[in-house]
């Protein structure tokens, strides 16, 4: 992975090329890939390929990199492609197995004595369950877990693909035990200690672990009006688009069960954030607030009156369907006990937990497992790893479905057949996946500080974008820090590598403006998680465990409007954190 280290102000870093101009060709890709999937309806697999030969033609004519150096960013982006097909295979093999074990069918048996409201469903498996295993594993596996387990419910695939996506929003910022704050800020580390040492003006902060328990304070606080508004919105969302009456209303009605499910999230979440630090916000949240909706569904707490339900399946838009089909029928039978049924379930969360944090010991062991690529085509600066020990989608996914033969009591046949089918549902995504990863480490590369390579000391291309929107929005920049990260997000595809993308730039910029650091970098690590929404990546790999893929720009419409609703409620929590609150506090 390739980092620079320079620091960034809103200021061009180019000697022959003014920031706006390298800004729009860096635009080029992004614009492709939105103008192909969303307003064409070009499937990933065609729309990829394209932005990223503009991405290449850009690198070389503009920004002059050498072709071999392209190429060999573009095998970086393959390899790491690998990394992200092995947690979308795991997740697919956990659905088939599931699915050919009976289980599947055993856990909706199970929901139906909880709710048939697909309303509820959607709060306790999108907003919790995913919110729980964000906070214990990341890299998008939250969506993969969560929408084939409403698709099996009898949840359109587009519906349940769009709402585990929009729900995966505000967990992110403390996903896999804090990893986006942790490593992610982990640059501003010497830009914090001189900080400081000179006592520069609202510092408040005495070390890096003191500003990002500053950060992860006011993250959670940015954050907590979607927690409320996110839920409401969403049910409504549903019912308008995918429901039979086509009604906002319908989804409205269920808004005490929101407010319920988000004050369940919350308290923990707020507690674990501002009394114990960043890495267990999203896990307790989501695990003790989990419990409580469950229980208080069980008990008709809050519940809406009337029970909602889809249409029948025969009624549905063509374009709500993929590969996997969805039984709306309501009526399953249980084939096991409800705890052997969610005992993979249970043995992830347990396996992903023990893990992912560190002090356990079982974290450096796995991570310290890979199969490097170090000096790819000669190039220093250029290497990858897979570390297929580490990644979800062989320890747990991949184990556990193998565990599950055993727990399920399989027939030999059956599992074969599952494997075969997650086998044959990879093609589609290794396409786009490929491509798309490849993007992103064209545009990373391109920032490389090496005279031979970057003979300009052009800025990388997500930075050129940023410095063109803070050199226009000037004081109002805290109403677009968040877009900054939600950027990062869509080109990488991960909170982490937005924050460790665009952390010291955020830095700058507060410094020439004179924002609070600790605010706009909040804001930086709130905007990568609610860019999770929108990011190719991500729906590219839940659109293949769901079976929809080639569908990924009707995704993209749909999660565009969340998104940009998320990101002008924080840019209104952050332009008044820095100046009305903040001012009279420190």
């Amino acid at each position: 992975m390739l980092h620079c280290n320079r620091q960034f102000t809103i200021t061009s870093q180019g000697e022959n090329m003014s920031v706006g101009i390298l800004a729009l060709v860096a635009l080029v890709p992004l614009m492709l890939a939105l103008v192909l999937m969303v307003g064409l309806r070009w499937p990933a697999t065609k729309a990829m390929p394209v932005a990223w030969l503009s991405c290449v033609i850009g690198g070389i004519a503009v920004w002059q990199l050498p072709a071999s150096y392209i190429a060999a960013l573009t095998l970086q982006g393959l390899v790491t492609a690998i990394g992200i097909l092995i947690i979308v295979f795991g997740a697919i093999i956990i659905l088939y197995t599931l699915q050919y074990s009976g289980g599947m069918e055993t856990i909706q048996y199970g929901f139906q004595n909880i709710t048939r409201d697909r309303r509820i469903q959607v709060l306790i498996i999108g907003y919790m369950f995913a919110a729980f295993i964000e906070g214990a594993a990341g890299f998008g596996t939250p969506a993969a877990l969560a929408a084939p387990l409403l698709l099996s419910l009898g949840f359109p695939p587009l519906c349940a693909v769009v709402m585990c996506l929009v729900f995966n929003s505000f967990p992110v910022t403390f996903g896999a035990v804090g990893t986006p704050v942790v490593l992610g800020f982990s640059y501003l580390t010497g830009l914090v200690d001189e900080a400081v040492q000179v006592a520069a003006p609202g510092v408040n902060f005495t070390s890096m672990e003191g500003f990002n328990q500053l950060v992860t304070q006011w993250a959670t606080l940015m954050h907590l009006p979607m927690i409320f508004i996110l839920p409401i919105f969403m049910l409504g969302f549903m019912t308008r688009y995918f429901g039979k009456n086509r009604k906002w209303s319908e989804g409205f009605a269920a808004w005490k069960f929101c407010i319920f499910s988000a004050v369940a999230f919350s308290v923990p979440y707020l507690l674990t954030a501002w009394l114990v630090g960043p890495e267990f916000p999203s896990l307790i949240g989501g695990l003790v607030g989990l419990g409580i909706v469950v229980f208080g569904a069980k008990k008709n707490f809050c519940m809406p009156k009337k029970s909602w339900d889809f249409g029948p399946s025969s009624e549905w838009d063509k374009e709500w369907t993929g590969l996997v089909s969805a039984d709306n029928s309501g009526e399953f039978k249980a084939h096991m006990s409800q705890l052997r049924a969610w005992a993979p379930y249970i043995l992830i969360g347990l396996i992903l937990v023990v893990t992912r944090i560190p002090s356990l010991g079982l974290k450096g062991i796995l991570a310290g497992v890979s199969i490097p690529f170090t000096d790819i085509l000669g190039f220093e600066s250029v290497d990858a790893s897979i570390k297929y020990l580490y990644l979800p989608g062989t320890i747990p996914f991949a184990l556990v479905a193998i565990l599950t033969i055993f727990l399920h009591r399989m027939p030999a046949a059956k599992a074969v057949i599952a494997w075969k089918e997650a086998i044959s549902k990879m093609k589609s995504p290794a396409i786009a996946l490929f491509f798309s990863v490849s993007i992103v480490s064209i545009f990373k590369g391109s920032g490389i500080v090496d005279a031979a390579l970057n003979p300009n000391n052009y800025p990388s291309m997500p930075l050129a974008l940023a410095e063109a929107v803070s050199g226009l929005a000037g004081q109002t920049w805290p109403m677009f820090a968040s877009f900054v990260g939600g950027l990062g997000s869509f080109i990488t595809g991960s909170n982490t590598v937005s924050d460790l993308l665009f952390a010291e730039f955020q830095w700058g910029v507060a410094s020439s403006l004179g924002l609070p650091h600790q605010i706009i970098i909040a804001a930086q690590g709130v905007g990568g998680a609610m860019g999770n929404m929108i990011c190719i990546h991500n729906i590219v790999a839940v659109c293949a465990v769901a079976g929809l893929s080639g569908r990924e720009g009707a995704i993209l419409k749909r999660t565009a409007l969340p998104f940009l609703i998320y990101g002008l409620v924080v840019g209104i929590m952050v332009y008044l954190m820095s100046f009305v609150f903040l001012p009279g506090v420190f």
